[in-house]
């Protein structure tokens, strides 16, 4: 028996044991020359029409073949919603009879002519369906391609800053090289983010409603849990402490941070679901954002529970991070009493506290090496709306006690107000955004502050910090949704 024979018995198998659990079988059979988008829109319109899809590809003996029958299976393989793959050496018809799928699925233009499998899935109940599948079908890879695939190339470093502060990409990578077996403890709301990719259907004709249409879905984990999964994903070795509810997006999350490799603990609140963000999104623009959540303070016990599992992670942290979304997870008391455990320790602290479409105060985290707010952020925990960038950096300094500030700008880049030899001397210096045609700046500020206060916590000064926050930023900002950036994400960013 050849090698590819012992494989296709492996794999009908497993095919049967997916049958016999109750799961619907889509099964399609071909060629498959070369994968072309007419392809995609046929094996996805079978994909959704079960649980799993089988696709049978036609071995070097039969008639039409141009190429070798394991690049054909290699290509039917690298499509993501394709389930199985063989070579059959057996006819169609046979191969049916065996597995008894629920659905077979032919091409549209073979619905006029005489189709043998029609008798074979007669004989035990199943389903022939004919489709060429839908248009939109075809964008599939280009959706997974704006998601996994960054766009590094639109990202610029200035090298003036540099020179200016006496320090080369060199010495970012030995920075960077510090961050393995660093430890870190993450605290912060736990969030799902989903991006539902739509196309575009037309205006409504009862009343001036845009219509969409679904075409694919895609969760990643958010909030604080991405702040841990970037440190992780670092090199650091990560503790995360949160919250949920009891419901399946919380067993996403966990089951993505142990995919990830974070330690984390979180917290069962019956009281309240897990955040899930949901953003509508067509042709690369966000339409709609839709959150379902509850902004309640931790109930007094669960905040004790909550504490004192922190507190015994401290032992062995080398920083603390506060990630806050503001919706309830750090109530003041859980900071102040970790805060000043982390001071009796001496462990270095920063925090970061988004009010995008929540209202927070950032000023609230006393004492920190580094506060990470956004412009708008700064003016309302001082209530100044008037004030130039540099007066306001400083009264939030004031107010907060913080070591450092960065003030981030969006497309203007960042501001670094920074502490010196002399307390009464404050230095401050600005980097521009460097990726220019960002994809998705929804993760910008959570990469930028992973990456810059691990870098401080090493022993970076501010600047050298900065910078290697705005490239982590920016590799961010160069693809869609929330994915850990690794070391080799900065590694091809850091290079001479």
């Amino acid at each position: 028996m050849s090698d590819i024979s012992s494989i296709n018995h492996s794999v009908i198998r497993d095919i049967k044991n997916v049958t016999a659990s109750g799961r619907r079988v889509v099964f399609v059979a071909g060629n498959f020359n070369t994968v072309h988008p007419g392809h995609l829109r046929l094996l996805r319109f079978a994909a959704e029409c079960g649980d799993c899809l089988v696709v049978g590809v036609a071995n070097d003996d039969v008639e039409g073949v141009l190429l070798p029958e394991q690049l054909r299976l290699d290509g039917i393989k690298a499509i993501g919603f394709v389930d199985f793959a063989f070579v059959m050496h057996t006819s169609v018809e046979t191969l049916i009879s065996d597995l008894k799928p629920a659905v077979v699925v032919k091409g549209g233009e073979h619905e006029s002519h005489f189709n043998p499998e029609q008798a074979a899935v007669d004989a035990y109940g199943g389903k022939l369906l004919f489709s060429s599948g839908e248009m939109r079908f075809s964008s599939m890879d280009l959706l997974k391609q704006e998601i996994f695939e960054p766009n590094l190339s639109s990202i610029i470093r200035p090298t003036d800053y540099l020179e200016r502060h006496g320090f080369s990409m060199a010495d970012l990578r030995a920075i960077m090289a510090k961050f393995k077996g660093f430890r870190v403890t993450v605290l912060g709301d736990l969030i799902v983010d989903e991006y539902v990719n739509c196309e575009a259907l037309g205006m409504s004709q009862e009343d001036p409603t845009l219509v969409v249409t679904p075409i694919q879905s895609q969760r990643f984990i958010g909030g604080a849990a991405i702040v841990a999964s970037h440190a992780r994903e670092m090199g650091a070795e990560v503790n995360y402490f949160s919250v949920s509810g009891a419901d399946a997006s919380a067993i996403f999350a966990r089951d993505k941070l142990h995919e990830y490799g974070v330690t984390a603990s979180v917290f069962e609140d019956d009281s309240r679901p897990t955040t899930l963000k949901q953003r509508f999104r067509a042709s690369g623009k966000t339409l709609l954002r839709v959150s379902h959540l509850r902004q309640h303070e931790l109930e007094q016990q669960l905040a004790r529970r909550f504490v004192e599992s922190v507190k015994a992670a401290l032992k062995s942290s080398d920083l603390l991070i506060f990630s806050d979304f503001n919706y309830g997870c750090l109530p003041q008391s859980v900071v102040d009493e970790i805060s000043e455990e982390c001071r009796r320790r001496r462990i270095p602290m920063v925090a970061d506290s988004q009010s995008s479409s929540q209202m927070g105060d950032v000023s609230r985290f006393k004492g920190m090496m580094l506060l990470t707010p956004t412009e708008r952020e700064a003016r309302l925990a001082v209530r100044d709306y008037n004030a130039g960038l540099v007066v306001l950096a400083e009264k939030l300094r004031e107010k907060s006690q913080a070591a450092n500030i960065l003030l981030t700008l969006g497309a203007e880049g960042i501001i670094a107000h920074a502490s010196s030899v002399n307390p009464d001397e404050w230095l401050t210096d600005r980097l521009p955004a460097f990726n220019t045609s960002p994809k998705d700046t929804a993760g910008a500020g959570d990469s930028l502050l992973t990456c810059c206060s691990m870098a401080m916590a090493v022993g970076a000064d501010i600047w050298q910090s900065m910078y290697l926050g705005s490239i982590a930023a920016a590799c961010q900002v160069s693809r869609v949704g929330n994915i850990p950036l690794s070391q080799r994400d900065m590694a091809q960013e850091l290079a001479d």
